[in-house]
């Protein structure tokens, strides 16, 4: 603690009666717990986060992977179309083949 925190703390506990002076430190020490409590749960956040970061960034990757091979299964499919003939066979042809 800075000096002039020390210094006023010391004035202030010289200040209160004993009692007072108990539960004031009870309180410092409640007050320390939790602040003690709060950076560690903060520091647990952090991690959970840099660990939800990575995940986003593996999934996003395995999105655009999935995109590109989509994608490329789109042009294979529109190559294959492009090649089917443009006029329905004749009503003479469909007869051949039917039994």
């Amino acid at each position: 603690m800075h000096i002039l925190g020390l210094r006023h703390l010391q004035f202030i506990l010289i200040a209160l009666t004993r009692a007072d002076q108990r539960s004031f430190m009870a309180t410092l020490r409640e007050l320390t717990d939790r602040v003690e409590r709060l950076l560690l749960r903060h520091e647990e956040l952090k991690r959970t986060s840099a660990l939800l970061e990575e995940q986003l960034a593996s999934v996003t990757q395995d999105r655009d992977s999935l995109r590109s091979r989509l994608n490329a299964a789109r042009r294979r499919i529109d190559a294959l179309l492009e090649r089917l003939p443009t006029e329905p066979p004749s009503q003479v042809d469909s007869k051949e083949v039917a039994p």
